[in-house]
């Protein structure tokens, strides 16, 4: 991301002509933002999507308003709707999650291959996920007729998979003029990496979260205004704990038993995560601080990493919990471990892992800053990526710019956490702070 914003950068400072376009999953639209407010102040920035620009609006966005920015951030799915992108001639074009385009029939890689630019650049950490067609995909985008067309692609990766071209290096010799690749273990690439990185995966709502989320804010509006002391206070951290269960998944509070992944945001991103983590072959440590999430959470992770992994919570009787520790640690066929917050937050070692992920947010950082340390901590040889699940437009949002604003006072202060706070808000702030932003929230 530093690399790309480089290069915007460099076209602005060398007075070239014309816009750049990032095509980007939806999912990280913010991220993107925010490191161009970071690191590339000077940018001027339009984010071309429903979330930003009325639908209507954006269909018809005119040239004259392209034309006067830097660069155009919008989403795959913006692309395959918006019929001025592929007429518009950008400078430079740049996909980051460049798989998204793997398949070559799909009508997300069609629309993408029919951009015009001067220049291509792709980002992805899995330039091959299922198979060497996906590169073959990628590089047509790039770079195309590179690769040939697909069918004498595929009998040339048959030739090398049957070894009579002395395996794959006259492929890799072909690619490699073109391929930056970056490894955080690389010394030479950087030898001062820190030890610990966190950033926080932000997640879209499903149209069925989005609906529960704004009936429960809904009913919280009838029910505050008639309640004081300690009796509304209940009721908030109720209402509020509701809020956080409907953002993992609807049916944490509807208790159905049913956990669909279509339903929920939050397990789309956790597919994405664990997908890129499971091509790196790591491991990764999941955290939920509801112990009805675990055994959901497992099970939808095992689809994705096609292995089984282990689960603890309060339930897992002492003794199995040590055993349950040595078999992650040991056992390369276990990818993932699922632990409830309180249960699994605390004196465990899981040095196996370099990945965590906090699937929802506890009120205290603290606490989960405890929970990160079963990975990071002595005896971890890797660097540590810490992912924590943020649902755009919703309490959550708010909650993290809380804690990240409370990790900045004394533990003294801390002591009572953002929920307690919470419960003493006016009722105009309170409803504020947990109503849903629909634009922020759900993909249109």
């Amino acid at each position: 991301t530093i690399q790309v914003l480089a290069v915007l950068s460099l076209s602005l400072r060398n007075k070239e002509k014309g816009t750049d376009l990032l095509v980007v999953p939806a999912s990280i639209v913010d991220n993107w933002r925010l490191e161009i407010e970071r690191f590339a102040p000077d940018l001027k920035v339009l984010i071309a999507h429903p979330s930003r620009i009325p639908s209507t609006e954006l269909k018809k966005l005119s040239r004259k308003k392209v034309e006067a920015q830097d660069a155009v951030i919008t989403t795959y799915g913006t692309v395959m709707r918006t019929h001025w992108m592929k007429e518009h001639p950008w400078r430079n074009l740049i996909l980051d999650e460049a798989q998204a385009i793997k398949n070559p029939g799909a009508k997300q890689t069609k629309a993408v291959n029919a951009l015009e630019s001067k220049w291509r650049l792709a980002l992805t950490g899995t330039p091959v996920e299922n198979r060497l067609g996906d590169l073959w995909s990628i590089f047509d985008f790039l770079n195309p007729g590179l690769l040939g067309s697909a069918q004498a692609f595929s009998r040339f990766c048959k030739s090398m998979a049957s070894g009579k071209q002395g395996g794959y290096a006259p492929l890799r010799k072909l690619v490699s003029p073109y391929i930056l690749r970056r490894l955080k273990t690389d010394k030479s690439v950087i030898g001062d990496l820190p030890d610990k990185t966190e950033v926080n995966a932000y997640c879209l709502l499903s149209k069925r979260q989005a609906a529960l989320y704004q009936q429960s804010v809904d009913e919280m509006k009838k029910v505050i205004g008639e309640l004081s002391g300690i009796e509304r206070r209940g009721v908030v951290l109720a209402l509020l704990m509701r809020l956080k269960q409907i953002c993992n998944h609807p049916s944490q509070w509807l208790g159905d038993g049913s956990y669909e992944a279509a339903d929920s945001g939050k397990l789309f991103r956790l597919r994405e995560l664990g997908e890129s983590i499971a091509a790196r072959q790591d491991k990764m440590l999941v955290f939920t601080q509801f112990r009805e999430m675990t055994e959901p959470l497992a099970g939808f992770l095992a689809e994705v990493f096609g292995r089984t992994g282990l689960v603890l919570h309060g339930g897992t009787p002492v003794k199995k919990r040590q055993e349950l520790v040595e078999s992650f640690q040991s056992d390369d066929r276990v990818p993932f471990i699922v632990l409830s917050l309180k249960a699994g937050g605390t004196g465990l070692n899981l040095t196996a892992a370099s990945h965590v992920i906090h699937f929802d947010r506890w009120w205290n950082p603290a606490v989960e800053n405890q929970a990160t340390d079963r990975a990071f901590r002595i005896g971890q040889k890797k660097n540590v990526l810490v992912h924590k699940f943020v649902c755009r437009g919703t309490v959550e949002e708010h909650i993290d710019g809380l804690i990240a604003d409370k990790q900045k006072l004394s533990d003294e202060i801390l002591s009572g956490g953002v929920e307690s706070a919470l419960t003493e808000m006016s009722n105009e702030d309170l409803i504020s702070m947990v109503s849903l932003d629909l634009s922020s929230a759900v993909e249109r």
